[in-house]
């Protein structure tokens, strides 16, 4: 159940745990009081600042990266064998002096 801050004519300010209908009911009966903001809702619940990816959804991610295997995401859900890496590498490279080769050639009109 969610924590409410409420603040009263006086600047009196206190906490109240209670649901959402609760909480309208209790502003309806009480119009010298008002619900106050002190900090962001707490919206997720885990706790750290990391979370563990599911295997499934590891083998979903590595499925994508098989697809595209010179996307970022293969760089992290890709084959990780020798030949693979090095072909991406490659690919890395051939991209960066095409693209700026590109950059240059472009007409002005583009």
């Amino acid at each position: 159940m969610p924590i409410y801050s409420f603040e009263n004519e006086k600047g009196e300010v206190w906490d109240e745990m209670m649901t959402w209908s609760n909480r309208c009911k209790f502003l309806e009966e009480n119009p010298n009081i008002k619900s106050i903001i002190t900090k962001a809702p707490g919206l997720v619940g885990s706790t750290g600042d990391r979370t563990k990816t599911d295997s499934g959804f590891k083998e979903v991610l590595s499925r994508v990266a098989e697809s595209n295997p010179y996307s970022p995401m293969a760089e992290d859900y890709g084959k990780k064998d020798a030949k693979s890496v090095k072909v991406r590498n490659v690919v890395k490279d051939v991209k960066k002096r095409v693209g700026n080769l590109m950059a240059e050639s472009k007409p002005d009109n583009i």
